[in-house]
């Protein structure tokens, strides 16, 4: 695959010389506007306009900021956070991921810089997960500049609204300083995304934010691109589709370092940021795994097998088997989250969670999952906006089988403040 350029006002007709060096001569001579990726062996090209990608301008201090140092030859740290399109799947490497392809674009427009490439995506998770791990996963490495991008993975609510915010407010807040570039993917099947929702939060806190549902689901669904060529299942890009992704990251930095030189103050006078727009009780979400925390067990067990990566996401919990086997823990919080194992290896336990002695209320934790690709990383919001003070969540195995094929798995428990 190659990528060329060519100018919207290019007549229809240009459209039909598929002759390899022939579009390449017409392009040359059109100058850019949109994007064409060529397949040269399918005889194939499919254009994107890129530049709609960027539906929130924001303010580019931070950007700007971060690229002055990189001209300047120092290190810069780059910082991915989201989830299975971060990380790359479907793509046929780590290096023909979006994420990968806009490091790549760092280090090709500031070659004397030193450019550090941390990709913190975790496939299945949302911004609610997100928010209780970019400490630990993304913003001790101290980044000059995150990307991050949660539109296909939370769903388009007030809910996911709230955790959006306590992230976008988490890293912008952050000691580091860091620049933020808010990414907005989207279903190729039906358009669905949070875009909406989450690009709220961009407007109120002036982040800069661009959408492939701008730039490249316009052009799927008129038929111009199928979408099986560019993404298998309708939602993981391949590696065009990866690569049209990353033009879209990449026109907009393409913008801003055309503007570099032009002065503009930071937004809220740098780390001090306006109110929230939501109840925003995830910003100081604390997760606790059994490293740094001390439930009462009864049945339960502690997996100490040590992890080997962020993505070796079943490491750190507590397992259980037998019926009445549970686990308690009383935390300071005003909400209070359960992360387990749901397996496609079932049959698997069935769990009970009550918060506060709340029966009523009380949350079952199903771990089979009817889904075929792969044992899923589920999260259960089992209270929220509570009084702020000392909360116990207690979690007891109600239903096991002869047959059960895995232990019901409790990864962790997120406590928001």
């Amino acid at each position: 695959m190659q990528v060329f350029y060519y100018n919207k006002k290019l007549s229809r007709e240009v459209w039909q010389f598929w002759h390899w060096r022939r579009m390449k001569l017409v392009l040359a001579i059109h100058g850019e506007k949109y994007i064409v990726c060529c397949w040269k062996e399918k005889n194939m090209v499919y254009y994107i306009e890129r530049d709609k990608g960027m539906i929130h301008r924001g303010n580019w201090h931070r950007i700007k900021e971060c690229m002055k140092k990189a001209q300047q030859g120092q290190e810069i740290t780059i910082g991915f956070l989201g989830g299975s399109i971060t990380q790359g799947s479907l793509s046929s490497g780590p290096e023909t991921c979006y994420a990968y392809l806009v490091y790549e674009w760092w280090r090709k427009s500031f070659p004397q810089a030193y450019i550090r490439y941390v990709n913190a995506g975790i496939g299945g998770t949302t911004s609610q997960f997100g928010v209780a791990r970019v400490e630990e996963h993304l913003l001790k490495y101290e980044p000059d500049f995150v990307l991050t991008e949660f539109a296909v993975n939370d769903e388009n609510t007030e809910f996911f609204q709230e955790t959006y915010e306590g992230l976008v407010r988490k890293i912008y807040g952050n000691a580091c300083a860091p620049a933020l570039l808010l990414i907005c993917n989207v279903r190729y099947d039906d358009g669905a995304s949070a875009e909406q929702m989450h690009e709220k939060i961009a407007r109120a806190y002036q982040i800069p934010m661009v959408s492939m549902k701008a730039a490249i689901w316009p052009e799927v669904e008129a038929g111009r691109i199928k979408r099986h060529d560019i993404t298998p299942d309708d939602l993981h890009p391949n590696d065009a589709g990866h690569k049209l992704v990353a033009e879209v990251i990449i026109a907009f930095l393409e913008k801003v370092l055309r503007d570099m030189d032009t002065q503009e103050a930071d937004a809220f006078g740098g780390n001090v940021l306006p109110g929230p727009v939501t109840a925003n009780a995830c910003e100081d979400s604390i997760r606790y795994q059994n490293f740094n925390s001390r439930p009462d067990m009864e049945g339960f067990t502690a997996d100490i097998t040590p992890q080997k990566d962020i993505r070796d996401i079943f490491k750190g919990g507590w397992t259980a088997f037998r019926e009445g086997d549970k686990i308690r823990f009383e935390i300071v919080c005003t909400g209070i989250a359960l992360q387990y194992r749901k397996s496609v290896n079932k049959p698997a336990p069935v769990a009970k969670a009550v918060v506060d002695g709340r029966e009523d209320e009380a949350v079952l934790l199903d771990g089979s999952f009817d889904e075929d690709w792969g044992d899923s990383l589920h999260i259960d919001t089992i209270a929220r906006h509570m009084e702020r003070g000392s909360h116990v969540v207690e979690i007891t195995i109600m239903e096991t089988h002869k047959e059960d094929a895995v232990p019901f798995y409790l990864v962790s428990v997120i406590a928001s403040n």
